[in-house]
């Protein structure tokens, strides 16, 4: 195993499971407050924020992001 994947951890989490686990933990109200893009305020899915990020680095950043904090927040 790499030293990367060792030390990254999101490594085998799938960006689908990020999004599900947010919108279940904050709900979507919430988590376009926290992060404010379209995806997560107007008519919000799974699948079309999943469409968005993957296309969007700096918003796919953003919501890795709120996942580890709220990861951390858990323990």
């Amino acid at each position: 195993m790499s030293e990367q994947q060792v030390n990254d951890p999101l490594h085998g989490v799938t960006l689908e499971q990020i999004v599900t686990s947010l919108v279940e933990y904050y709900g979507w109200d919430t988590l376009g407050k926290r992060i404010d893009i379209k995806c997560f305020n107007s008519d919000p899915s799974v699948k079309s924020s999943l469409k968005f990020l993957r296309r969007t680095p700096w918003a796919r950043k953003k919501v890795e992001s709120l996942y580890l904090a709220m990861k951390k927040r858990e323990r």
